[in-house]
């Protein structure tokens, strides 16, 4: 049966954070300090996820699974739990910043992982070291590559655009993005950094990435996204296509079809929720799969008309990004 939330909207996927740490510190979603990871014992198993995500797909028909983390790439044995998930006949995604997918790149794709998004921020190394406090822009350039050569289509590239810090390389990115055939994604900058602050004027808006865009090339609009993030263009010399997620100016909560799993298994409704539903608990405790398909449906039945940035009933989210698979 369809999993349905009170403003009519039918939840198709599943979005499963399968770690808390990562390799890089990245200045808009992790604390400069750095982050204090959960003890292993408190991560949900690959049996845990499975048997979740078995509910998901058999009781309430969601159709996509994306793995995210952290850095999903961190997890010991990746490649088993996507082998598990394949299995259930559904979409199999992952997002990663790409430092490591030349090592797992042709494994992941054997065990059924079909689509992969890669975090490329700037394409400059100085800035990039600057923005994740790594130098790791040629391992994450190399991975892209990886992934192309392993049979992803289409790689995506997310680049989240902040105003003063990369907002100057949406032509280079778009440069890019054409070049080594894959579609780039530009995402308007959530302006709740890691430390807490609300930085409004760091957005760069969808209106204003295309116009830059339009500068130099001619895009033709593609059909209405739907419930999907990003809208999208395609280049009129069919060099391929480019997309932008209005996060913030345009936001899709109207359309969100979406859910989350933390890395400790705990159900989110929204990325920006202030609720968690405790799933780790009921799984540990020997619940049967009705009691656990029970609490998904009291959970989406309290989801959120939309997370209302910008207006003043927002509260901001208890963890960071990094935290709770964002």
């Amino acid at each position: 049966m369809d999993l349905i939330d009170p403003f009519g909207r039918t939840i198709r996927d599943l979005r499963i954070s399968v770690t808390d740490r990562c390799n890089f510190r990245c200045t808009y979603c992790m604390p400069e300090e750095g982050m204090q990871w959960l003890p292993r014992s408190e991560v949900l198993t690959f049996e845990e996820i499975e048997r979740v995500a078995r509910i998901f797909v058999e009781r309430f028909d969601v159709d996509g699974l994306r793995l995210t983390g952290g850095e999903p790439t961190m997890r010991a044995h990746l490649t088993l739990l996507v082998r598990k998930l394949a299995a259930l006949g559904v979409d199999v995604a992952m997002t990663t910043n790409g430092a490591t997918f030349r090592n797992l790149a042709h494994d992941l794709r054997d065990a059924g992982l079909r689509r992969v998004n890669i975090s490329l921020d700037t394409l400059r190394r100085d800035r990039f070291q600057q923005m994740t406090r790594r130098d790791e822009l040629e391992h994450v350039l190399d991975g892209i590559a990886a992934a192309k050569e392993a049979g992803f289509a289409p790689v995506k590239i997310n680049a989240v655009i902040e105003r003063g810090v990369n907002d100057d390389e949406i032509l280079d990115l778009a440069r890019f993005g054409r070049e080594a055939g894959v579609e780039v994604r530009f995402i308007e900058f959530m302006p709740l950094d890691a430390g807490g602050h609300w930085l409004n004027d760091k957005v760069v808006g969808q209106d204003e990435i295309v116009a830059a865009l339009s500068t130099e090339f001619d895009l033709v609009p593609v059909e209405a996204r739907g419930a999907a993030p990003a809208d999208t263009w395609r280049y009129a010399d069919g060099a391929g296509v480019v997309g932008v997620i209005p996060t913030v100016t345009k936001p899709f909560c109207g359309d969100c079809d979406r859910v989350r799993l933390t890395a400790e298994g705990q159900f989110r409704t929204c990325l920006f929720a202030t609720e968690e539903f405790d799933l780790r608990a009921l799984l540990r405790s020997g619940a049967d799969d009705d009691a656990l398909a029970a609490e998904i449906e009291r959970a989406v039945g309290r989801k959120w008309a939309g997370h209302q940035i910008g207006q003043v009933t927002f509260v901001k989210p208890r963890r960071t990004m990094s935290q709770i698979g964002g």
